[in-house]
């Protein structure tokens, strides 16, 4: 059995552990009654939750009062105290309406839950909050709202509560610190998590252990986490020693008694589980929850890519494309002549890529490297990274100018002709060339069933901090799970990734 280097034994009945001395015991859970640590409903979120929860509340509250005070300030009215007075008093209504859309539980049930997620919410609940406060004002004896009060209160209110939320998401793992992540079963799955979770500390979530059975021979995948072998069934005393915010079910050679036993004792104790199925890979987003006869069911259905969704798309990439474009000649203007100066060749780089289908196409962006760079590829692939593609910390081939232009990506403004034109989206799986594009085989080819895109899920998670394979999976779930809503989301995540020049290479 392997562990931390500074590990020690903790004596547990029943229980066979290796863990570092940063894993206490819990005195107020231990001696907490039995019938409350095995209770099937949990009295309480946990303190990460609570906080959690809370913190949001106080972000919408303060969201709507700043609203509604620059509403008030703008309005033209005659008696703006008792105006706004009246208004604050909708205050607990506005709260109601955000609460019965679910917005302060979606971070208790899912782990990579974001602002952008919330903002379809947000803006139904908006749009119900403004028409009651409609109708409150105007069964009060005042002034009744205009639909200018309406428009400024919403504007402000979106914006406001959305930028209070996320620095109320970002408050919580700075005060309470990361959510404490245990593992349950060890193997492939297990450790694609363990790295992903490193490698995306946004996330905020911090794996502490793996959890196996005594007798299942599997070998330690992850060393560098303390190991927890149990022999029997009860686990409550893992939980409790490790301090677990989160147990998440990997592939468990843990029987179904033991699995229902540790779900009652997460429970009882505020933990959040997370269970991975087995097809994990060929999941995503667009999975439906079902049930027959209280038997829970995992919906997979083929994605429907109907000639609506189609023209849907299509209108996003041409409106968007040709207003970035346009706004953003000044500044191509400029780094054209920047990259003229800077290194003789042309302005722009083309290179042949595969599209749709299959078809070839000749991709567009600011030149980033010196004339000839593609004659060395294969001499430096053998001092790349990656072996999947050239990964490399200091390509000596990259220009002054296009080490600015790649670590800002302002290299891939070009690329939006090729969305006007049709052979590239704004959203879409990673364009490659053709030596990439001959290593995908069989169902990860399906990649190919919608257009290359400027930004994906590749370049919103990480770029070149993600492997080849993963990648292509990515690509692959994309595609399988596609709608216009994950489109927006992936286009407003961009920005953020783009300043903090994560993965740039």
């Amino acid at each position: 059995m392997s562990g931390s280097g500074h590990a020690q034994d903790l004596a547990l009945p029943g229980v066979l552990v290796e863990a570092p001395a940063a894993l206490v015991e819990t005195p107020a859970v231990r001696e907490a009654p039995a019938e409350r640590r095995f209770s099937a409903i949990s009295a309480t979120y946990g303190r990460r939750r609570y906080l959690t929860r809370r913190l949001l509340l106080l972000a919408d509250a303060t969201g709507f009062l700043l609203a509604l005070t620059v509403m008030l300030a703008t309005s033209q009215h005659d008696r703006p105290v008792g105006y706004a007075l009246l208004g604050f008093l909708g205050f607990p209504l506005w709260l109601g309406v955000f609460k019965s859309y679910g917005l302060y539980e979606r971070d208790i049930k899912r782990i990579s839950h974001s602002t952008v997620d919330d903002l379809p919410w947000i803006l139904h609940a908006l749009l119900v909050g403004c028409l009651l406060l409609w109708v409150f004002y105007k069964l009060l004896p005042t002034s009744r709202l205009t639909l200018d009060d309406i428009i400024v209160l919403a504007s402000i209110a979106t914006l406001t509560t959305m930028v209070l939320r996320s620095v109320a998401r970002r408050l919580t793992p700075r005060l309470l610190g990361p959510e404490r992540v245990l593992f349950i079963g060890d193997g492939d799955p297990t450790e694609l998590l363990v790295r992903k979770l490193k490698a995306h500390p946004e996330y905020g979530l911090e794996p502490i252990g793996v959890v196996t059975p005594a007798d299942s021979g599997s070998p330690d995948r992850n060393g560098t986490l303390p190991r927890f072998v149990i022999d029997e069934l009860d686990v409550g005393e893992v939980l409790d020693r490790s301090r677990a915010d989160r147990v998440v079910i990997c592939r468990s050679e843990l029987n179904q008694a033991a699995l229902l036993d540790l779900m009652h004792r997460c429970k009882g104790r505020g933990v959040n589980v997370s269970v991975l199925p087995e097809l994990f890979g060929a999941m995503g987003s667009a999975v439906e929850v079902d049930d027959i006869e209280g038997v829970t069911v995992l919906g997979v259905n083929p994605p429907v890519f109907s000639r609506s969704s189609r023209l849907m798309k299509r209108s996003l990439d041409v409106i968007g494309a040709a207003s970035v474009l346009v706004l953003s000649a000044p500044l191509m203007l400029l780094l054209a002549a920047l990259i003229k100066v800077d290194s003789r060749g042309p302005v722009f780089f083309k290179q042949r890529r595969i599209g749709a289908g299959g078809k070839p196409f000749r991709l567009v962006k600011l030149r980033t490297m010196v004339v000839g760079a593609e004659d060395r590829t294969e001499e430096l692939l053998r001092q790349s990274q990656d072996p999947g593609w050239l990964k490399l910390d200091h390509d000596p081939r990259v220009t002054r100018v296009g080490r600015f232009l790649r670590l800002t990506s302002l290299d891939e403004l070009p690329g939006l002709w090729n969305v006007l034109k049709g052979e590239m989206s704004l959203v879409g799986p990673r364009p490659l060339i053709e030596s990439e594009d001959w290593r995908i085989e069989g169902p990860a080819r399906s990649r190919l069933d919608l257009t290359p895109g400027v930004t994906g899920l590749w370049q919103v998670l990480g770029r070149t901090n993600i492997p080849f394979e993963e990648m292509v999976k990515l690509d692959y779930l994309y595609v399988t799970n596609w709608s216009l809503w994950t489109d927006v989301r992936l286009i407003l995540r961009t920005f953020p990734v783009i300043v903090t020049r994560r993965g740039a290479n």
